[in-house]
């Protein structure tokens, strides 16, 4: 996203790493711009603790306080040294009323974040966790426009963490799964991408298991 950042340098905020930007459930009046370090999103479920993203420079986190005036929903941790914009509801109606084209791209980012928020919570409500880490590539496919779709294997440019980060698992689980799909050849795992045989496939396995819901 390309801003100028001068004029929001009064909104300028620092965490060192390990630093606690906000805590899941305490209310939120603020959120964030990441202008640099990475940020990691944290629920706590029953006795475990789930990491639901890693964010990187230019997203922003936090919104859904602003938009529905609700709670948090998770805890976001800094991962790096971070450096953020803090923006409340005033203040983003300023940026709106003062800079339109800024004003434009922010909400394009809320719209993708929401829907985001959204797909990522259908992917942590399927039942199993093989039906779970399918539905992980099924988002990778809908949401990512560089993959080519002539045929109906996929290549998708994912490591074993990420796929474990967005199904909210275990690395060890993750790897289980994943190794399991490969002996079902559905699924072959190459150092720097891995590719999905037949994406129609993981689709029927998912929608059969939330069709049992």
């Amino acid at each position: 996203m390309d801003l100028d950042m001068a004029s929001f340098a009064r909104f300028s905020r620092t965490f060192r790493p390990g630093e606690i930007i906000f805590s899941e459930y305490e209310p939120g009046d603020t959120f964030y711009l990441i202008r640099s370090g990475r940020i990691k999103l944290i629920k706590n479920t029953g006795e475990f603790e789930r990491t639901l993203d890693i964010l990187q420079p230019a997203e922003i986190f936090g919104e859904m306080a602003i938009l529905e005036n609700a709670p948090r929903s998770a805890t976001a941790i800094a991962v790096d040294q971070v450096e953020v914009l803090e923006l409340n509801a005033q203040n983003f109606e300023l940026l709106i009323l003062g800079n339109p084209q800024i004003a434009i791209k922010l909400l394009r980012i809320f719209s993708k974040r929401i829907y985001d928020s959204k797909r990522r919570f259908m992917i942590l409500t399927m039942p199993d966790p093989q039906s779970r880490i399918a539905d992980v590539f099924l988002m990778l496919d809908e949401t990512q426009s560089n993959i080519d779709k002539t045929s109906q294997d996929r290549e998708f440019h994912a490591t074993v963490e990420d796929i474990a980060h967005w199904a909210g698992m275990g690395l060890a689980e993750t790897r289980e799964i994943l190794s399991r799909f490969v002996d079902q050849r559905r699924l072959e795992i190459f150092p720097d991408h891995m590719v999905v045989k037949n994406i129609n496939g993981f689709a029927r396995l998912v929608n059969a298991r939330r069709n049992q819901d």
